[in-house]
């Protein structure tokens, strides 16, 4: 297991109940998308550790997962603040047009008169579409990621073009 190719996908907030169940904060659009994968790394300061998910389940609080060996809750309390990651080849594939919001993430910026605008350093949830978070070399650009905007995106060139200016 290489850890670069781990990808963070949210955290342990804390143990409940007393048969080994944590409950999770999911960064993934569903909050029980990280049953999805068969295998999750838990960790803290570079040390991971590889898990099962036993089984899952949305609560009123949140999302909360059973780790195969994880039996108690002691055990459980023990993983409270790890970071919950997937390697990114268990992702699945992705139909044309459709990406990991991991893979735009450093990606750069440019606008059709060449300009470059930044590079993506996150993206955020919007009720309509998610935006795409670029940092500029002045300041923080906010581009909604729609076709009407986003004309193409080359995760080989590393590169998306944008119909968008610096001063938007």
């Amino acid at each position: 297991m290489d850890a670069n190719n781990l990808v963070p996908m949210g955290y342990v907030k804390q143990a409940t109940g007393i048969k080994g169940w944590i409950k999770i904060k999911a960064d993934t659009e569903f909050p029980d998308g990280l049953m999805d994968y068969p295998r999750w790394f838990l960790g803290r300061n570079g040390n991971w550790q590889e898990y099962s998910p036993e089984s899952g389940k949305i609560a009123p609080d949140g999302f909360q997962a059973k780790l195969v060996g994880i039996d108690d809750r002691n055990a459980a309390e023990m993983l409270k603040g790890c970071t919950i990651a997937v390697l990114r080849e268990d992702f699945a594939e992705t139909d044309t047009d459709e990406y990991y919001w991991t893979d735009l993430v450093g990606l750069t910026v440019k606008n059709p008169q060449g300009e470059i605008l930044g590079t993506v350093s996150g993206l955020q949830e919007s009720g309509a579409h998610d935006i795409l978070v670029v940092q500029g070399a002045e300041k923080q650009i906010l581009i909604p990621f729609v076709a009407q905007f986003i004309l193409s995106v080359s995760l080989t060139e590393q590169m998306i073009l944008a119909d968008w200016q610096a001063d938007y």
